[in-house]
């Protein structure tokens, strides 16, 4: 038995349904599918990787591969051939803001929640991100394997819940916390790229934290939490041959390139 074709996911059907060079009225037509026209989008607008472009729209690598070329195939025949090219149909389902490794970005159906979610903190909720492991404050943001999520309700605790990042970098992070609706992080070393990141997607920014993640929380709802608001991790601003900087938690910043040397890898 076949095993069933998965639905590739797309953050907004195109503007434009289809293009022709002038005069071309009549003429033959190529149809290109929406969630082909992703791809390019991702890849040739955005610039992403073909891998992070698997992830945003949940197929595989191969998968996006095969559309990318198929895709860039029709296009070059429509702009050699004069062809009309029109962009209709696929397999695709609309993003609705629920996935955190889509765009990153509050998508249209996704605004609403947002709204709700203004109303939340409005009536003393609000969600805490921690960098966790092992009960504390990891170190590096974007080699975290954990978070823990603190919701609070009138300035306590209400409840915890530890998620697993499954290994994703410093953008797919800042995803994955905006759609959690978290609206705070705590963490150790972070790097410019993940702030901006983190800026953009509304999150507020307390670093150069170690020690308790429970603690931490605490002293933060308390206002005396302590916190490097000039947090970060970027070797080529440090020196070089070991002359690293180090961070509030007093992990150093060494010889490896872009990267933090406590942990073995670079700090995002």
């Amino acid at each position: 038995m076949a095993r069933p074709v998965r639905r590739r996911r797309i953050c907004f059907e195109p503007k434009y349904d289809s293009f022709a060079p002038c005069g071309a009225k009549g003429r033959e037509q190529v149809l290109l599918t929406v969630d082909e026209f992703e791809a390019v989008r991702l890849i040739d607008h955005e610039k992403k990787t073909h891998e992070q472009c698997a992830r945003q729209m949940g197929i595989s690598r191969t998968t996006v591969t095969e559309m990318y070329e198929r895709a860039r195939t029709k296009i070059a025949d429509c702009l050699v051939g004069g062809k009309t090219l029109c962009i209709s149909g696929g397999n695709y389902a609309l993003c609705d803001g629920s996935a955190w490794r889509c765009c990153g970005k509050k998508c249209d159906r996704a605004r609403a929640a947002a709204e709700i979610e203004g109303e939340r903190k409005e009536d003393g909720i609000m969600k805490i991100a921690v960098t966790y492991e092992n009960g504390n404050v990891f170190p590096h943001f974007g080699h975290t394997e954990q978070f823990k999520v603190y919701e609070i309700e009138d300035g306590k605790v209400a409840g915890a819940q530890v998620v697993d990042t499954n290994g994703s970098g410093h953008g797919a992070l800042a995803g994955m916390l905006s759609a959690l609706n978290v609206d705070t992080l705590i963490c150790g070393g972070i790097g410019a790229g993940a702030q901006t990141a983190l800026a953009e997607a509304g999150i507020r920014l307390y670093g150069g934290v170690s020690g308790s993640a429970d603690e931490a929380v605490d002293k933060l709802l308390a206002g005396n939490l302590t916190f490097d608001p000039d947090v970060h991790c970027d070797h080529h601003e440090h020196g070089h041959h070991g002359e690293g900087h180090r961070h509030g938690n007093g992990h150093g910043c060494g010889e490896v390139k872009h990267g933090c040397a406590g942990n073995g890898g670079g700090c995002q």
